[in-house]
């Protein structure tokens, strides 16, 4: 049944539809799917609520929607047309640059070119024979979307058989699929061929490797000072043995046995790889606690991700006492006498949190604000900086991430130097101490950070939060991810650039800080998002719900070749070879010499995406692996052409046969 907006309406099409011939106009259709980068798609009136009128003409019928947006169709196939009449609206503003396309399933049909403010507009008309799927969309042309209000004007479909409906799930599905073959039985070693750590601070590491257990692990060339617990797998100690050790490492089961290479590197570097783990913001914020944490860290080892070479279990905002906070849990002073910071009622004993998750052989991380208070309004460390770091560092923690936030208060100005200063201020701080943190600057790439951050940390945010970036056209990681691709050059060992979490499993509600569902992406969605931030040598920090992760999660955050594309010790971030509206390729070195490559499809539908070798500044015969699946695809030359799911990827290594 087609739903319509009046009983006139319907009683004019019925005699056309009982002759086996309808029209119907896109604004009647169930428009509840639809997806709109801003406001919500409003039927016979523009996004604003106004009228529908582009370059003074109005309109009376149609649908106003905003860059980036999507409408979902569902057809029979039958014969029959769209048309309309689109452009921008004349509510927008000079700034407003859009792109209508339109297509089926998942083949672009029609194409609007660049629209601007004060274009007539353009006719749309697309033949609907043996479609099923039909998609309306409106892109941002690359600019972002201020102000990018988008009319369909006189939107009509003209069709026999079924009519048109608005789809009932929105996006099409894929099914889940586990594409990763299980770990074999025998050992497997994995994680970083290198590590840092500063000639006389504490080392912990937990030596990464899949298998049945018990594994028995032995360890040649250790620095004196460091000793290997051989039953658990686990390197501690403290070294002054200034240099590069190669160490031989062995896992042995009954199955048989697993060998590798680990560089320990002590000097003044650190996170010569990028930080693998966990962060508790996207799926606890408020209600984190010292029990969550501690089983978090639990569950990182009994899920396998800690074998994968997941390290990190950082508490990120509300552990400190709320400012102003009348309840007994989270208020009180935020500080001792002696100007010591507190730990609210729901973390009785940092200290003890920190050694629990370090009894595991996994490393403590924190969080705290430069500003007077936190994002979410708990106690920051403004004028106790140095104080503070000490407090960490005697608490036992490994990794800071220090969030603007409130700073902006106090910070005196906008220049480069305000930007920095606090960040100057803490690092310094955590170079005197006895301990190595690994420092993550949180500032949402303000000041081009990519140009100086790793002169005061070892990894910055490059963009605002990803949990609160709307997706309609792609979903919000791609928009984030791509924007930190373009920051490429300022990658290298020790210090990377940081797109934000990994969202996937079950995750939290950002925008209201709600409790976690299951993310709405899709399975490819999924590989393409660890994909990309494996390419983009980005931190590892999963922040979903440790307690429920399932195998199709695992298999997502846990395939050993993947990791080793963002762990790889080059330490090079993926380069941009392509990026327009419907596919984005990027090209990574590896210390090997062989090259990994990402495909990624950002069509709304299934593609075949191909990529010369004269493109990629290669030369063949090539060997191609497919790393997800984990498959020899044999040799090729010449071009590589892969089919790729909609908003999916293909992830393959490139190496000498």
């Amino acid at each position: 049944m087609f739903r319509l907006g009046s009983a006139a309406a319907a009683l004019a099409l019925a005699p056309r539809a009982w002759a086996g011939m309808g029209e119907l106009r896109l604004e009647e259709l169930e428009l509840s799917t639809a997806s709109c980068g801003w406001g919500r798609v409003q039927a016979a009136c523009s996004v604003t609520g106004g009228p529908l009128s582009v370059a003074g003409q109005r309109f009376e019928h149609g649908l106003g929607a905003h860059a980036d947006s999507v409408v979902w169709i569902e057809l029979d196939g039958a014969p029959g047309t769209f048309r309309a009449r689109v452009g921008v609206d004349d509510a927008a503003s000079e700034r407003a640059s859009i792109e209508f396309r339109v297509f089926g399933d998942g083949r672009e049909l029609w194409s609007s070119g660049l629209c601007r403010l004060g274009e007539p507009a353009r006719e749309c008309r697309v033949d609907l024979e043996g479609l099923a799927a039909f998609e309306l969309v409106v892109g941002d042309a690359g600019d972002g979307i201020d102000n990018d209000h988008a009319d369909w004007a006189d939107a009509l479909f003209e069709f026999s058989g079924k009519p048109p409906r608005g789809a009932a799930r929105g996006a099409p599905q894929d099914e889940p699929g586990l594409l990763t073959p299980p770990p074999p039985a025998a050992p497997c070693l994995q994680g970083p061929a290198i590590t840092g750590l500063r000639p006389g601070s504490p080392f912990l590491m937990r030596i990464p490797c899949t298998g049945e257990r018990p594994i028995q692990y032995a360890a040649e060339g250790l620095p004196e000072g460091l000793e290997l617990d051989a039953a658990r797998g686990i390197l501690r100690g403290r070294t002054f043995a200034q240099g590069m050790h190669a160490v031989s490492l062995r896992a042995s089961n009954a199955h048989g046995d697993s060998l590798r290479s680990l560089r320990i590197v002590v000097g003044d570097r650190l996170a010569l790889t990028p930080p693998m783990g966990w962060n508790s913001w996207y799926i606890h914020y408020d209600r984190v606690s010292d029990a969550l944490v501690r089983q978090a860290a639990e569950q990182m080892v009994s899920s396998g991700m800690a074998d994968a070479g997941y390290q990190y279990v950082n508490i990120d905002d509300c552990w400190m006492v709320k400012h102003g906070s009348d309840d007994p849990l989270l208020g009180g002073p935020e500080r001792d006498e002696d100007g010591t910071l507190r730990s609210n009622g729901r973390f009785p004993d940092m200290r003890a949190l920190a050694d629990h998750i370090h009894a595991l052989g996994l490393r403590a991380g924190l969080y705290i604000s430069p500003g007077p208070t936190t994002c979410a309004g708990y106690a920051g460390s403004f004028e106790h900086e140095a104080q503070d770091a000490g407090t960490f560092a005697d608490w036992g923690f490994d990794f800071l991430k220090y969030d603007w936030c409130s700073y902006g208060s106090v910070a005196g100005g906008d220049t480069l130097e305000h930007l920095q200063r606090p960040y100057r201020l803490m690092w310094s701080e955590l170079q005197r101490l006895e301990r190595d943190i690994v420092f993550n600057l949180c500032q949402y790439g303000m000041g081009e950070v990519w140009t100086w951050g790793a002169e005061v940390g070892h990894c910055w945010r490059t963009t605002g939060d990803l949990g609160l970036e709307r997706g309609a056209d792609l979903p919000g990681f791609y928009t984030i991810g791509r924007s930190n691709a373009r920051h490429f050059a300022g990658a290298h060992p020790g210090a990377w650039n940081d797109p934000d979490y990994l969202l996937l499993g079950w995750v939290g509600d950002a925008s209201r800080m709600g409790e976690g569902s299951p993310t709405a992406l899709t399975p490819s969605e999924q590989y393409a998002y660890m994909s990309l931030w494996c390419l983009m040598a980005a931190p590892l920090i999963f922040s979903g719900d440790m307690g429920k992760l399932d195998p199709f999660t695992l298999n997502v955050l846990c395939n050993r070749e993947v990791i080793e594309v963002d762990q790889d010790a080059l330490g090079r971030q993926a380069r941009i070879v392509r990026d327009t509206h419907r596919e984005l390729v990027l090209l990574k070195d590896m210390e090997d010499g062989s090259r990994v490559l990402g495909l990624f499809n950002l069509s709304p539908g299934r593609r075949t995406l191909s990529v010369s070798l004269d493109e990629l500044g290669l030369r063949g015969p090539l060997r191609v692996r497919d790393l997800w699946r984990q498959k020899e695809l044999g040799t090729r030359a010449g071009s590589l052409e892969f089919p790729v799911a909609r908003h999916g990827v293909a992830l393959v290594r490139l190496s000498t046969p």
